[in-house]
Parts: structure tokens; sequence; C-alpha cells
């Protein structure tokens, strides 16, 4: 089973708690309906934040590399139009036997209301899931490729037998790399042995 279809059930099980609780807190208190619905709203968006939070942490650490990581955005898209789609309809249905849920007709709750609901689960998740990629991302070392404590004659053969070079060089190339190591270093004790007479 993918990965974005239990989610998505799982968040349009929470959407449909939300609802009930909304309609529930509203038709005890009725003037602070905008405020019981903006703080559940919100709760809903903190859910999402911190599953994309660590979605992105997960990804990071599973890969070094940002263009071998996987597309949670597809993933989150899809996990906010299922748990719209799906609370939207349960709603509904629930609507029709309990009247303290506020539902509207089932096209809107189809339509409207599932986009609105993967729009508040897109968003956080995605700031999230950059977050989580950053904060992993920022605490992974930086690999060095020069030996400490060698001199730059050392740094360069290092390059020859490194590995992660993308191709081979031919003999004749290696043969002409060592022959200008030679021609720098005999130029630099040369000049190291006439600063030293002139020295004298």
């Amino acid at each position: 089973m993918t990965t974005w279809l239990p989610r998505g059930l799982v968040f349009a099980i929470g959407m449909v708690l939300l609802r009930l609780v909304q309609g529930t807190l509203i038709n005890a208190n009725p003037t602070k309906a905008g405020i019981i619905s903006l703080a559940l709203v919100v709760l809903f968006g903190v859910a999402a934040f911190l599953g994309g939070l660590f979605d992105g942490m997960a990804d990071a650490r599973a890969s070094a590399d940002p263009d071998r990581r996987r597309d949670l955005a597809m993933r989150w898209l899809l996990v906010g139009l299922v748990a719209g789609v799906v609370s939207g309809l349960v709603t509904w249905v629930i609507s029709r036997f309990y009247g303290a849920v506020y539902a509207d007709s089932l096209g809107p709750e189809l339509v409207v209301f599932p986009a609105f609901t993967a729009l508040l689960i897109f968003l956080p998740a995605m700031l999230a899931v950059g977050l989580g990629r950053f904060l992993v991302d920022r605490r992974r070392p930086v690999e060095h490729h020069l030996h400490r404590g060698g001199d730059v004659f050392d740094s360069v053969y290092d390059e020859d037998n490194d590995p992660s070079l993308r191709y081979a060089p031919s003999r004749t190339e290696l043969d002409w790399r060592q022959e200008s190591r030679e021609a720098v270093r005999l130029e630099h004790e040369e000049a190291e042995a006439r600063v030293h007479d002139h020295l004298k």
C-alpha cells in the first residue's frame, strides 16, 4: 500500500473529529464560533506540520544527495486530497443523522471542502519538509578530500588516487602529471637554494 493513502485516511479521521467537535462547541457557545473554528484549524495545521517535519528529516537522513530524495510534495498533496474527499463524504453522511454537524450539500463537500483541506495539509507540511531537511543537512559533516599535515604535492598526488573521479586518466596523462610535479618540485628546491645562498 502506498504511503500517502494511510496518511490520508488518518487525516480524514482527524478532520471528521474536528468537525464534530466544532459543531458541538459552536452549538454550546455560538458567540465564540470564530475563535473555536480558528483554534481547531490551527491545531489541524500543526498536525500536518509535524508530519511533514518528520518526513523531511527522515528523507534527508536516507539520502545526502538532494537530487536523489523523494518527491514529498506529491505525497502530501495526495494526502490532502484523500483526507478532504473522504472526510467531506463522511461528514455529509453524519450530518444526515446528527444535526449538530455543520455540513453543506454533497457537491461542495466533495469539491470545495477537499480543496480547502488539501491546502490546509499541503502548505504546512511542505514548509516543515524543507525545515526538516535543513535541520539534518546542517548537522551533516563536510567531507574534506585533502590530508591534514601534508604538503601541496601530497594533495596533488591524492587526486590521482581519488575514487570519486569520474574518469580514468590515460597512462600518458599520468606520466605528464608526474613530470609536471617533478619540474615544480625542482624549481621550488632551486629557489630555496638561491634564497639560502643569498642570505649567506
